[in-house]
């Protein structure tokens, strides 16, 4: 996620920290190169601009501040200007009301259906019952596809199959009000750009149902046409908020950095992966440690207490005191581990994580899943006790997982260095071993 502008960052970021004092020159240094990195990460010109400005402004006040570490102070000053651009505070969604009217708005392509079953999921998850209406009618399968995704979250649609999408919303809405549904989310249609005929629908759509929210939804892979369509739709209708897609991709930053300047709303949702739990509330002091390399522990932990199962975690960690640690333990932290996301990403949210390190590492997630085929072509009794593989069980080992002899020994060559390891928290309590504070129950 935004590596480009995290790695120019970082360069700058460096630079910073060995400054004995700021000066008129290393302002307007930092300032030429702050612009460069945004310019080529597709921030808007304007913001890019008032960007620098604020910077320049705030970091010629600290000319005379007597700092230990003037450097710090100037990061700090970037740190904050950025928090600020990207929202300050995170925005609450409006579920006044029952139902709560969601209208979902955006190009075809955006990845807006999907966000839609995100979304309810999300507010399933909250204890909000949710009725999703398949109001996109042109796009072919548009509504299979949100009956697809609600099958996989078990929420319901409500379908009149290729009617009017106005008559559509409205019936919905409808239902979800007689029915005491908590929340409708409108999934309307997309097109390939901006045009008059789809304005005009949706503009319709929110005259009769009177939305709580209308939210765009933008591909923020596509860098400034998201902005600079995020700005046409904001001009047609009364945006409340933004999501923004695909945050996962490889994308340049541009959109996220520019688009709550340019609508004048906030961002409210952010798409960090492709399942269907890959939606996240948008926080702007979190987005802006992505973006500025300092980490994001907070998501890190927040991961961690979703998939934790408190009972699993303290067993586990029981075991480690007793030494009792075997390679089904073992195989079950990793089915933990992977449900946080991948690798790269989890290593990426750890704070003071050196970026060029982490891209030398050979982090591949599919090890995930030849370490559980290794493991799986143990006997219960070898995975309870890995001291009684010896040679003949290791070739067999190997051959029935179709890993490499050499990848055995490996991954028992580690897994006898961890049991060792863990012989130094012999003197800890459950509850505070490594393990649980990093699943976040302790």
């Amino acid at each position: 996620m935004f590596e480009q502008i995290t790695d120019r960052f970082d360069n700058i970021f460096r630079r910073l920290r060995g400054l004995g004092k700021i000066t008129d020159s290393n302002i307007q240094e930092t300032a030429r190169e702050i612009r460069r990195v945004l310019l080529e990460a597709d921030v808007n010109l304007r913001v890019a601009r008032d960007f620098i400005a604020h910077v320049k402004e705030k970091a010629e006040g600290t000319k005379v501040l007597k700092t230990i570490k003037p450097g710090e102070q100037f990061i700090k000053i970037i740190h904050e200007e950025l928090i600020h651009i990207l929202g300050d505070e995170t925005a609450e969604i409006d579920l006044s009301g029952k139902p709560a009217v969601i209208l979902m708005a955006g190009l075809q392509g955006s990845g807006k259906t999907t966000t839609c079953a995100k979304l309810a999921k999300m507010l399933k998850k909250q204890g909000k019952s949710v009725l999703l209406a398949a109001a996109d009618v042109y796009r072919p399968a548009a509504i299979e596809q949100l009956q697809s995704l609600c099958q996989q979250i078990d929420v319901p649609v409500y379908d009149e199959g290729l009617g009017d999408p106005v008559s559509i919303c409205a019936h919905a809405v409808a239902r979800g009000k007689s029915e005491k549904i908590d929340v409708v989310i409108l999934d309307t249609a997309g097109r390939l750009h901006v045009d008059g005929e789809m304005m005009n629908e949706i503009q319709q759509i929110a005259d009769k149902v009177h939305p709580n929210e209308i939210l765009f939804v933008a591909d923020s892979m596509t860098g400034q046409d998201a902005v600079t369509s995020a700005k046409a739709f904001s001009e047609a209708l009364q945006l409340t908020g933004t999501i923004l897609t695909k945050l996962d991709g490889d994308a340049r930053g541009g959109a996220a950095v520019s688009i709550r300047q340019v609508t004048g709303r906030p961002i409210k949702f952010a798409g960090v992966s492709e399942k269907m739990d890959g939606l996240e509330p948008f926080n702007p002091k979190q987005m802006a440690d992505r973006i500025l390399g300092f980490g994001d522990v907070i998501s890190l932990v927040q991961k961690a207490e979703a998939i934790a199962d408190q009972k699993t975690v303290v067993q586990l960690e029981k075991k480690m005191l007793g030494n009792e640690f075997n390679l089904e333990d073992f195989q079950l932290q990793l089915t933990q581990l992977k449900k946080m996301g991948s690798l790269q990403q989890i290593m990426g949210m750890i704070p003071g994580m050196n970026r060029k390190l982490l891209k030398g590492m050979n982090m591949d997630d599919r090890q995930f899943s030849w370490t559980a085929a290794i493991i799986n072509s143990m006997t219960p009794a070898e995975r309870r006790k890995p001291n009684m593989i010896d040679g003949s069980r290791r070739k067999r080992i190997a051959e029935g997982s179709g890993c490499s002899l050499q990848e055995v020994n490996q991954l028992l060559k580690q897994f006898a260095q961890m049991k060792k390891m863990m012989k130094q928290f012999g003197k800890m309590k459950p509850g505070k071993m490594p393990l649980g504070n990093f699943m976040g129950i302790s």
